[in-house]
């Protein structure tokens, strides 16, 4: 709890520091409304406040946060992802979403062994992109690069090779386009029965390729079998690789936070990209 209360209050000021003095109302008016039993907090607790429980024989979960806009943004993700492998969603109020629990709900971080990992969520992110392009609004990958064209506090040859490669990278991006989860790192995987299922989309158009960065743990191996199971040439897979690090990095700063680990893995990766500078 800590660790979201510092998030919260980082991010968010006085509204976050509001927002956590409010919590045990909100989720006794949703607990009421929604008529849920047994609900406790799950851990660890990050960015968002989450409890699971029971609404009558159904496992559910509950997610609260005080980004209001973020959490309807999510809802409509995953109700454009319905029914192409993302968990259920049971209801939405302001700032709150009530979803499908994941059964036994394993992190595909957590499974053995590693190799197999990648090539699950590979499978997950072809089930995903069959989706229809929804008619709500989302947000393109491009204005997310944006963020990339703006002063940061990070160092400028990395930042500038991300321009770079960006401006290069995007004059030969494929016209093919999908609705992405955007943020599919390896814990927003869960297993549900005998299949796998997403949590936390983002919801982001772009092309496909966007989405494998999140959920690569070994860039040395898992880079090349993404390339390889999506047919996409390896030196592209690299270099947007490495424009998301230095992106993720970027975001890191804009809400007060700690940017080192998507730079480490941006210089590690940086070696293997043979052109474009």
């Amino acid at each position: 709890m800590e660790k979201l209360r510092h998030n919260i209050i980082k991010i968010y000021g006085s509204r976050g520091e509001d927002w956590l003095v409010r919590l045990p109302q909100i989720v006794a008016s949703l607990k009421k409304d929604w008529d849920l039993s047994d609900l406790k907090a799950l851990s660890p607790l990050s960015y968002s406040y989450v409890l699971e429980g029971m609404r009558g024989q159904v496992p559910i979960v509950v997610k609260l946060s005080p980004d209001i806009a973020l959490i309807e943004k999510e809802a409509q993700a995953l109700e454009a992802f319905k029914g192409f492998g993302a968990v259920s969603l049971l209801g939405c109020e302001k700032g709150a979403l009530l979803l499908e629990k994941a059964v036994p709900g394993e992190c595909l971080k957590n499974r053995k062994p590693q190799e197999s990992r990648i090539e699950i969520a590979c499978g997950v992110i072809q089930r995903l992109h069959q989706a229809p392009l929804p008619k709500e609004p989302f947000p393109s990958i491009e204005a997310w690069m944006a963020t990339l064209d703006s002063s940061w506090s990070l160092p400028q040859e990395l930042l500038q090779r991300a321009r770079l490669l960006k401006m290069q990278l995007m004059k030969s991006a494929c016209a093919h386009k999908v609705l992405l989860h955007g943020d599919l790192h390896q814990d927003n995987i869960l297993s549900h029965g005998n299949d796998w299922v997403v949590i936390d989309p983002k919801g982001v158009i772009g092309h496909p390729l966007h989405e494998l960065w999140a959920c690569v743990e070994d860039s040395l191996q898992d880079l090349q079998f993404v390339a390889c199971y999506f047919n996409y040439p390896l030196q592209e897979v690299l270099g947007w690789y490495y424009v998301h690090l230095i992106l993720a990095a970027c975001w890191q700063l804009e809400d007060g936070l700690d940017s080192n680990l998507f730079l480490t893995r941006a210089k590690d990766i940086l070696p293997r990209i043979e052109f474009y500078f």
